[in-house]
């Protein structure tokens, strides 16, 4: 009896390390045990695996006088899912001399059914990506998943429907054709609701096309029927396409999550329920798993009824706005889940949604009144870019209005305004993409202002009581619309414009 080693792989959302499949078998009554804290879907492989060997022409282990013994290194890092079914099945026929193949260079993905076929598992694409970075030649998976695996250039991906082909294929009996190499084609971006469709609020939208070319966090307030909820679908039509990188970061995560549909190439658009669940939200779980905010990741967060989420929800909001990540602590550990979101907010004034607008009164009492606005904690209101007021149109401009510029117009202005933030973030050492993902450091060095542009600012931050974060988000906001103008410096007029988006009527 020998000892053999095959290569597999775990996520932890994005993060990936490889793992060492190790079989040794001895003399002895049967037994198969496996090491390296497994938990129940793993332990449970060697019934799979035991059916799949003896249901593709091979012998069972059960069959066998020996023990079995299979170790998942590196034993201190806990083993989930049934991913490794395929190594831990080839490990042990690699050791009982059943089959003779050299496996270096070489990692293997996938859940076995009883009958030897392959099934798809998570997580396929950042394993992919980890295998190439790692020095792996070939990757083995699920037929279901070569197309993810594929996307990797430079990897060869061989995509099995069942056992006996990769037996096959390893022992030189019948070849597997490679998969060819997916490209990362750009898909149309499906437009719902186009900004044309929107009669009047050309404010709100104006608001809307700052926010995408910075990518700055919004807020709509306003009464119920304004068409908050309308704005916020149709800005999900102005965001350029995702970059290679970017897409292949949101790609990952939805693999990772397992509701992977097709490549994703446009900025995700995700808009939870306000009665969704903090887990829902956040991520999390016994082994965590992404939330709304991380399957949001590069692209928007729509969170209606902002206000009616569990303040905690809310609250939990500080670190992926101001870091982009966000941090999930569990009794075995934390989390880190990448969180680059554009948050669009929307919300009523009030609970009965006519607080300081025209047309109807309101009947809140004062009360009411301040539990709903205490919803919302100063950090959360400081790290919103942009207020916006969404009031009532008038009957008469619904039907007379004129149709206002569509989201392709609206899109062409955020995309020359992004290219002129990648020219500019280009110079120096570290990744920016827009002018939101700018720090203080960066502020001092990218931003310059002239005496009379410095003194504006300083002046309404001053009357206004600005916080420090405040103050460089409004500048943030200054950049961006100068950006949008094509002006290479920031001018009083683009100050004014930037603190005239701070709240008003909704002041918290």
């Amino acid at each position: 009896m020998s000892v053999s080693k095959v290569t597999s792989a775990q996520t932890n959302l994005l993060t990936v390390y490889a793992v060492e499949v190790e079989t040794d078998l001895s003399r002895g009554l049967y037994a198969f045990s496996v090491i390296g804290l497994p938990d129940q879907a793993v332990e449970e492989a060697k019934d799979r695996v035991g059916a799949a060997i003896k249901n593709s022409g091979l012998t069972s282990p059960k069959q066998k006088n020996q023990k079995i013994v299979i170790s998942l290194a590196p034993a201190a890092i806990e083993k989930s899912g049934p991913a490794f079914d395929l190594s831990i099945a080839l490990s042990y026929l690699l050791a009982a001399e059943e089959i003779d193949f050299n496996p270096k260079e070489k990692l293997f993905l996938g859940e076995l059914s009883l009958d030897g076929s392959l099934r798809a598992v998570r997580g396929v694409l950042p394993v992919a990506k980890f295998a190439k970075e790692e020095g792996f030649k070939e990757i083995f998976v699920p037929k279901d998943n070569a197309k993810e695996a594929a996307l990797i250039e430079g990897l060869t991906v061989y995509g099995a429907e069942n056992l006996k082909e990769i037996l096959g294929h390893l022992s030189g009996e019948k070849l597997l054709k490679p998969f060819p190499h997916t490209k990362f084609a750009k898909s149309e971006q499906k437009i719902s609701t186009d900004f044309a469709d929107v009669k009047g609020q050309e404010r709100a939208k104006r608001g809307l096309l700052i926010a995408a070319a910075g990518g700055h966090n919004v807020a709509m307030y306003g009464p119920p029927g304004t068409g908050k909820t309308m704005l916020a679908k149709a800005f999900a039509g102005i965001l350029p396409e995702l970059t290679f990188d970017e897409a292949l970061e949101a790609t990952s995560i939805y693999s990772v999550a397992g509701i992977l549909g097709g490549f994703i190439t446009n900025p995700p658009f995700r808009s939870p329920h306000h009665t969704s669940s903090y887990v829902a939200i956040v991520g999390g779980g016994a082994t965590p798993k992404p939330g709304e905010i991380t399957l949001a990741h590069r692209g928007v967060l729509f969170m209606d009824e902002f206000p009616e989420f569990e303040r905690r929800v809310i609250e939990s909001l500080r670190q992926p706005l101001e870091d982009k990540i966000i941090s999930v602590a569990r009794a075995k550990g934390t989390a880190r889940f990448p969180a680059d979101v554009i948050l669009i907010a929307a919300m009523n004034p009030c609970p009965c949604g006519n607080f300081g607008f025209r047309g109807k009164q309101c009947i809140c009492t004062p009360s009411a009144l301040q539990r709903y606005r205490r919803k919302m904690s100063g950090p959360i209101v400081d790290r919103i870019d942009i207020w916006l007021e969404v009031d009532r149109v008038l009957p008469r401009d619904l039907s007379e209005g004129p149709e206002g510029a569509g989201s392709f117009v609206y899109r062409k202005k955020v995309q020359e305004a992004r290219d002129i933030q990648r020219e500019r973030f280009s110079k120096t050492k570290n990744k920016l993409s827009k002018n939101s993902d700018m720090s203080a450091r960066d502020l001092i060095t990218l931003v310059l202002l002239s005496a009379e542009t410095r003194q504006t600012l300083n002046m309404a931050a001053e009357r206004l009581n600005f916080s420090p974060r405040v103050y460089h988000r409004m500048l943030k906001v200054a950049r961006t619309i100068a950006d949008l103008e094509g002006s290479k410096e920031i001018t009083r007029d683009h100050i004014l414009e930037a603190v005239e988006y701070r709240p008003k009527k909704f002041d918290m």
